[in-house]
Formats: C-alpha cells, sequence, structure tokens
C-alpha cells in the first residue's frame, strides 16, 4: 500500500508540475502611469489575451517605468528581459529613421492624418521589427501635440533661450530651431522638472499634461496640432512564436481589438484631458498666425532633413502617405 500511495503522490506531483508549465507568463514593460489611457488600453489587452486563452497566457503589465526606463524598453524586449513591451517609436529615430516619421511637424497632424501615415509606416516597421527578433502587436497614438509654455507666444522668437523639454530627436531638433535650450526630460520626471524650473516649455499632448499636473506650474497651451506620435506594443519573436496555435490567435485578437479601442480612447482622451488643464487654471489656446508659420518653416525644414537621412525608404513612406 504504501508503494501505490507514493506512486499515486509522484503522478499527482507531475500533473501539477505539466499544470504549472501549461501556463505561460509574461511581463510587458511600459513608461506611463496606470491611469494614462495608453496603460489602460494594455491592462485591457492584457485581460483580453487571459480570457481568450482560458488563463493559459498570463501578462503582467509594469506601468510608470517601474520595470525599465523608456529608453531602455525596446532593448530589454529584443534581449528577451520582459517579453513585451510599450514603446514611443519616434524615441528611436536615431536607430533608424522611419521610427520617427510620426514625430515631423505638421506632416500629419489629425487623427485621419495620422491613419494614413500609419498605413504607410506599418509595413516598414513589421519588416524592421521582425529584423530585430521583435514583432509589432498594435499602435495607439497620442492625441495632437501643442506647446506648453510658462509664458505666452506670440511667435517662435518668443521661445529664444527658453529651458525646452526634449524626449526625441525630433523635439531637440525643434528647441534648436526655434533657438531654445533643449534638456531631455523622460515622461515620468516631467512634474518635477517643471516645478523645479529645469524645463520651462515642451511640445507635448493635453494627455502627458494631465498625467504630470502641468496646470498647477505652466499656464499656456497652445493647440498647434503639430503630430500624433504613436505608442507601439511590440513582443519578442522567440516568446510569441513558443506559444501555441490558439494563444497566437488570442494574442493577435486581443492586439487588433486593442489597436481599434485605443485610437479612440485617444480622441477622447485629448477633448477630456485638455478640458481638465483648462479647469485647473490653464489657457488652452489657438496659436497666433505668427506662431503658426513659425512653426510650419520648422516642419519643413524637419522634413528636408529627415527625407536626406532617411533615403529611399523615407521617400517611399511619405510618397505613400501623400497619395
Amino acid at each position: 500500500m504504501p508503494m501505490i500511495r507514493s506512486l499515486v503522490l509522484a503522478a499527482a506531483g507531475l500533473a501539477a508540475a505539466a499544470g504549472a508549465t501549461a501556463q505561460t507568463k509574461w511581463d510587458l514593460a511600459t513608461a506611463y502611469p496606470a491611469t494614462n489611457f495608453h496603460t489602460e488600453n494594455i491592462n485591457a489587452f492584457a485581460a483580453d489575451v487571459d480570457k481568450a486563452s482560458g488563463g493559459k497566457l498570463k501578462i503582467t503589465v509594469h506601468a510608470n517605468a517601474s520595470l525599465f526606463k523608456a529608453p531602455e524598453i525596446k532593448r530589454a524586449v529584443q534581449g528577451g528581459q520582459a517579453q513585451a513591451g510599450e514603446i514611443l517609436l519616434v524615441n528611436f529615430q536615431n536607430e533608424w529613421q522611419v521610427f520617427g516619421a510620426d514625430g515631423l511637424p505638421f506632416l500629419a497632424d489629425s487623427y485621419d492624418s495620422a491613419k494614413k501615415l500609419y498605413a504607410a509606416q506599418k509595413p516598414l516597421l513589421e519588416k524592421k521589427l521582425g529584423e530585430q527578433g521583435m514583432m509589432l502587436l498594435y499602435s495607439v497614438p497620442w492625441p495632437p501635440q501643442g506647446i506648453y509654455s510658462k509664458k505666452p507666444l506670440a511667435a517662435a522668437a518668443d521661445l529664444k533661450g527658453i529651458k525646452w523639454r526634449a524626449y526625441s530627436p525630433a523635439t531637440a531638433r525643434i528647441g534648436e530651431l526655434v533657438g531654445a535650450q533643449p534638456v531631455t526630460v523622460q515622461a515620468a520626471e516631467v512634474s518635477q522638472a517643471f516645478a523645479t524650473g529645469v524645463v520651462e516649455s515642451m511640445m507635448s499632448s493635453g494627455s502627458t499634461g494631465w498625467d504630470a499636473k502641468l496646470h498647477e506650474h505652466v499656464k499656456y497651451w497652445y493647440d498647434t496640432q503639430a503630430w500624433l506620435p504613436k505608442n507601439a506594443v511590440i513582443v519578442n519573436k522567440g516568446a510569441f512564436d513558443a506559444l501555441d496555435a490558439p494563444t497566437k490567435q488570442a494574442v493577435l485578437k486581443a492586439a487588433a481589438d486593442a489597436e481599434i479601442r485605443g485610437w479612440a480612447a485617444s480622441q477622447k482622451a485629448n477633448g477630456e484631458t485638455l478640458d481638465k488643464l483648462k479647469g485647473g487654471g490653464m489657457n488652452i489656446l489657438p496659436p497666433s498666425a505668427a506662431l503658426k508659420a513659425d512653426m510650419k518653416k520648422v516642419g519643413d525644414t524637419m522634413l528636408k532633413e529627415w527625407l536626406d537621412k532617411a533615403g529611399p525608404e523615407g521617400k517611399q513612406l511619405v510618397d505613400a502617405f501623400a497619395k
């Protein structure tokens, strides 16, 4: 009897071990707060995957740069330290120019034109990420970018010498072209940077401003609708390939749903966050004709510079977008 009993226990142990190994766990790193619409969308994506896979794939979302800082996430996913992550594409323009296409000022300046730009950019993104051992799951834009400033702006000349937050090669270049002093500050540190005077101005969305409670430190936001940069949720190709066919399908379906839901959430967040900033005492203003014209010139210069660097791929993308 003891022999049978130990065999039964051993079999039970093996079954439990098999059950444990049947569940796959992924870590998904993001740099934005849990309350941001991008993060809420990612949490819904993770919940959808859990449900559709019957609990076979559990994705733990690590918000607010708690697992990796924004610039480290792409490499972490590529190297498998995190199976998945969310990146701001424009952050990686220096590595490959096409990553920065949606950060070119005034190239795509509405949700409709941003969608068109994404359609032109997506095949190139998928190819590049594939070469780097990753896959694009989905991509969602931030709301249109405006200019935050501690002082009123009548024209670009008013930005001369001002401490300007840069978070990507494009935003740093805008600062240079208007004569501001670019200072690199990541999303998680924006509030402190404005509170302590490290920066006095930046281009960003209403969503970022509300996340950082900027109405407490900044009185002006100019609605330049300069560009709609996208976040992309990416996955390590090896981690994805290791899933069984139904679980892969569950991930792809949840990703497609997250993309549609995310674009709608971005549009909703745009209106809501600007209303909240206004309620907090910030002036939400249209740019003057002079400021608009000055920024358009900056955009033209940057598009020319970008095309020179991006070569045939860049031309292919802009031509496809312009069709």
